[in-house]
């Protein structure tokens, strides 16, 4: 299936909204409360890997979301709560699966695995979680889900790559391990159109609160006003 870049800067914000007034009538709607103070924002693979333009796995939309990711980042560092940003790479020996699935892996030490400055850079304190993961999975084989016992953390906030893999994944890992997942339209971006709205589908029957940008954080800054 041919890349797409279904998200731009100036389509971004009405196209969120268009996809989630799509699955509004196919799911059941539930009400939630979001607790800030309980909540940790979990940022996926926001890597150069995918976000380089010369890259072959570039994934032409990510670029427009980073913007929003930006704006929960600097949310979540306002209320002090915990920002965790995963790299995805892969020796030989733990590739798995991964190394006869795709073209090739991502590789410890090299540029193209980086996380995006555009991020990095908002960490002047020092205070955002890395973690290194191995499979789609953040949960699989990592510290994630110690670190967000250790932190008295009960609501997940996902964005990054790519929505239908590693997005998709650990939302559902996150909800079996009794977290409530929120997960923003506005947020994530893979390689399709059809990619993303499938997984919104999914996830929001059974997994996580399917959401736009907008609300989440009108929700935000009103508790943060209270």
């Amino acid at each position: 299936m041919k890349k797409t870049d279904y998200f731009t800067p100036e389509s971004i914000s009405g196209k969120a909204e268009k996809m989630l007034e799509d699955i509004r009538p196919v799911i059941i709607k539930r009400k939630f409360s979001l607790m800030p103070e309980k909540s940790a924002l979990l940022v996926l693979d926001m890597q150069h890997y995918f976000l380089d333009p010369q890259s072959h796995a570039f994934i032409p939309s990510a670029p427009s979301v980073v913007p929003n990711i930006q704006k929960l980042i600097h949310f979540f560092q306002n209320i002090r709560q915990p920002i965790i940003l995963t790299k995805h790479v892969n020796s030989d020996e733990d590739a798995g699966l991964l190394g006869s699935w795709w073209r090739d892996i991502i590789r410890r030490n090299t540029q193209q695995s980086e996380i995006i400055s555009e991020l990095t850079s908002m960490d002047k304190d020092r205070t955002f979680f890395y973690i290194e993961k191995s499979r789609y999975d953040a949960f699989l084989n990592t510290p994630l889900n110690e670190i967000l016992i250790e932190q008295g953390i009960r609501q997940i906030i996902i964005a990054g790559v790519m929505t239908h893999l590693c997005c998709e994944t650990s939302a559902r890992s996150a909800f079996m391990l009794d977290f409530e997942v929120f997960f923003p339209v506005d947020c994530t971006a893979t390689y399709h159109e059809n990619f993303h709205r499938a997984a919104l589908l999914n996830l929001s029957h059974g997994f996580s609160h399917v959401v736009v940008l907008k609300e989440l954080m009108e929700k935000l800054q009103e508790w943060e006003k209270q």
